[in-house]
C-alpha cells in the first residue's frame, strides 16, 4: 500500500467545466485566476477520459459475459483442464482489455502528458512500462482465478472460506513484497545522498518516534517532470521514497516538510490501517462472489461476471475510500507542521507542488467526493494558516 504526498489526487481523473466545483476555497487561495484556468483546462478532459475508460472496461466484460464474444474467446481453451483454462482465460481477458483501452491510455498517459510538458518518456519507454504492468496483472489475475476455480471445484459448498482467507493473506503479502519486488520493475532507487538533508531526515524520524529503515530517491525524471513522495511497505520493507524531481525543484526546508508528512503517515499507522482495510475488502469481495455466483465459480467462463461484480464493489468503495484517505492526508499534514515547525516552508512546498504538478485547484464536486485521495492545494494551505494561527 502507498500513501502519496502529491496534491494531484488521481493521475487519471477529471470532468467537465459545467460540473459544480468543490466550494470550500476558490480564488482567494494564493493562486492566480490564470493558474485556476490552466488547471481546469488540463484536468477536465481527463475526467471525461476516465469515464470513457470505465465504460470501455465494463462494456467489454459485459460482452464477454453475455454475448457470443465470450464463447468465441474461450473456445480455444475448451480442451484444457478447468484450472488451466481459468488461468489462460484470465490472461486472455487482461490482454484483451488492455488492447481495447490502449488508444485512450496512450492519449491520456503519454500524448497529452507530453503536449503539456510533463512526460519525459519516449513512446517506446511508455509502451515498455505498459507491458510490464500488463505482465504483473496477468500473473496476479491468472493465479487468483485459477485458485478460485480450483477451490470451487474441490469444495463446492464452502470454497469462499479458504478463498477469502487466501486473498486476504495475498493482500498482506503484497504489502510486504511490493516495495522490493514490484516497485523496482518501474523505477531505480538509490539512498538519499545529501548528508545534511539525510541528517535532518533522521532527526525528524526521531522526533516522530518512527525510525525508518531508509529514505530512497526514485528516478522519476525518466518519466515525468512532476514531483511527489510516498510511503510503502510494512515491517522490514517499509521506506519513504522521494522523487528525484522533488529534490531538484524544492529547497531543503520544503523537502523536509514533504518527508515529515510521510513520517506522519508512519506515526499514525496509515499504511497498516489501509492494509487491514484492504484485507477486509478482499474477504468482502469473496463473500459477494459466493453470494451471487455460488458454485458457478467452478466454471472458468464466469470470470467476466466475477470481474463486473468486483468493479461494482470498487465503484461503491470510491467515495468512502477517498474520504478516509483525505482524512489521513490531513493528519499527516498536521504532523508535518508539528515536526518541522515551519509553516512558511509548508506553504511554499504546497504552492510549488501544485504549480509543478498542475493540480486541480477547484475540482468538480463529484470528482472531489469520489476520486480525490488528497485535499486540494487551497485546502492544505488553509490548514497551514490555521495551524500557524493556533501556534503563534
Amino acid at each position: 500500500m502507498k500513501g502519496s504526498f502529491s496534491g494531484s489526487a488521481l493521475k487519471t481523473a477529471k470532468g467537465t467545466p459545467r460540473l459544480r466545483t468543490h466550494p470550500r476555497l476558490r480564488m482567494n487561495d494564493g493562486f492566480s485566476p490564470d493558474e485556476h484556468a490552466r488547471a481546469r483546462a488540463y484536468h477536465r478532459p481527463l475526467y471525461l477520459a476516465l469515464l470513457l475508460d470505465l465504460a470501455l472496461a465494463a462494456g467489454l466484460l459485459a460482452a464477454l459475459a453475455w454475448s457470443s464474444l465470450g464463447r468465441w474467446v474461450f473456445s480455444p481453451l475448451d480442451s484444457l483442464s478447468p484450472v488451466v483454462a481459468a488461468a489462460a482465460y484470465a490472461a486472455l481477458v487482461a490482454v484483451l482489455s488492455s488492447v481495447v483501452r490502449m488508444p485512450l491510455s496512450l492519449w491520456r498517459g503519454w500524448w497529452r502528458e507530453r503536449s503539456w510538458g510533463f512526460s519525459t518518456q519516449g513512446i517506446g519507454a511508455w509502451f515498455g512500462d505498459r507491458l510490464k504492468a500488463l505482465a504483473v496483472s496477468v500473473v496476479l489475475g491468472a493465479g487468483a482465478w485459477a485458485a478460485a476455480v480450483a477451490l470451487a471445484r474441490a469444495l463446492p459448498t464452502w470454497w469462499a472460506l479458504p478463498a477469502g482467507a487466501a486473498l486476504a493473506l495475498a493482500v498482506l503479502l503484497l504489502s510486504f513484497v511490493a516495495p522490493v519486488v514490484l516497485e523496482p520493475l518501474f523505477n531505480r532507487f538509490r539512498p538519499l545522498e545529501d548528508e545534511t538533508l539525510a541528517a535532518s531526515v533522521r532527526l525528524l524520524s526521531q522526533r516522530a518516534g518512527v525510525p525508518v529503515r531508509e529514505v530512497l530517491v526514485a528516478d522519476a525524471s525518466r518519466r515525468t517532470t512532476k514531483v511527489n513522495a510516498y510511503v510503502s511497505g510494512i515491517g522490514r520493507t517499509r521506506r519513504v521514497v522521494v522523487f528525484d524531481t522533488l529534490l531538484q525543484a524544492a529547497e531543503p526546508a520544503e523537502v523536509e516538510v514533504v518527508v515529515a508528512h510521510e513520517l506522519g503517515h508512519r506515526r499514525e499507522g496509515h499504511v497498516v490501517k489501509l492494509t487491514l482495510l484492504a484485507m477486509a475488502g478482499a474477504v468482502l469481495a469473496v463473500a459477494v462472489l459466493w453470494a451471487v455466483l455460488g458454485t458457478r465459480v467452478a466454471d472458468p467462463r464466469t470470470l467476466p461476471e466475477a470481474l463486473l461484480l468486483l468493479l461494482a464493489l470498487e465503484l461503491a468503495a470510491l467515495a468512502p475510500g477517498a474520504a478516509l484517505s483525505r482524512r489521513f492526508e490531513r493528519a499527516a499534514d498536521r504532523c508535518s507542521l508539528e515536526l518541522t515547525q515551519q509553516p512558511e516552508a509548508f506553504a511554499r512546498a504546497h504552492r510549488e507542488l501544485a504549480r509543478r504538478n498542475l493540480s486541480d485547484l477547484e475540482p468538480p464536486r463529484l470528482a472531489y467526493l469520489f476520486l480525490f485521495s488528497h485535499p486540494t492545494a487551497p485546502e492544505r494551505l488553509a490548514l497551514g494558516r490555521a495551524w500557524r494561527a493556533a501556534h503563534p
